[in-house]
């Protein structure tokens, strides 16, 4: 039963020490550990490990050396220290990816809509299939391609017009993917 006593003596002490260096200490420490962390909620996570650490270690705060404040300005800081070195050490989380393998991309819908624009094109007369062929799929400027076709840039304006105006008759409110054609 005197044990018992004594223990819950101990406790009590214990707990009127804490409560002190909080009263007394708690504003500077909290203070220098969220400069230390920049967070407010981390720096009372450190602010309450120092003080659960100068709970456990009693002796250190009465052995004489040195400042009260300055052991648990130390001790704050150490914890600090070792948190930024356990991040530092942990990899960084990766989201789980899906564990479907990707797909591959089906590119019949390019090959038939490359096979609608040719027979579109076929049934173009020749000039006007020269012109497209010159100016969108070979890339070339309106004076160029009036001179490799040997005709005035005036003229291949017009048959570029007229070319692509019957090719969007002939696939009417379609979406084809006329690519280089619908300019």
């Amino acid at each position: 039963m005197a044990a018992l006593f004594s223990r819950k003596r101990e406790t009590a002490a214990d707990e009127a020490l804490i409560r002190s260096l909080y009263e007394e200490h708690g504003r500077a420490l909290l203070a220098y550990a969220t400069r230390l962390t920049g967070d407010r909620a981390a720096a009372e996570d450190v602010v309450q490990e120092t003080l659960v650490r100068a709970w456990r270690h009693p002796d250190a705060l009465v052995n004489g050396k040195g400042s009260v404040r300055g052991w648990l300005l130390t001790v704050a800081r150490n914890i600090v220290t070792d948190r930024v070195r356990a991040k530092a050490a942990r990899p960084q989380e990766v989201a789980e990816s899906p564990a479907t393998p990707p797909i591959e991309r089906d590119h019949a819908d390019q090959v038939v809509d490359s096979v609608v624009v040719l027979e579109a094109l076929d049934r173009l007369s020749s000039d006007h299939r020269d012109v497209l062929m010159e100016i969108y799929f070979r890339g070339r400027s309106v004076s160029e391609a009036a001179a490799a076709l040997g005709v005035p840039p005036g003229t291949v304006k017009s048959r570029s017009y007229y070319a692509l105006r019957a090719l969007r008759e002939t696939f009417g409110g379609q979406q084809v993917a006329l690519k280089g054609v619908a300019g």
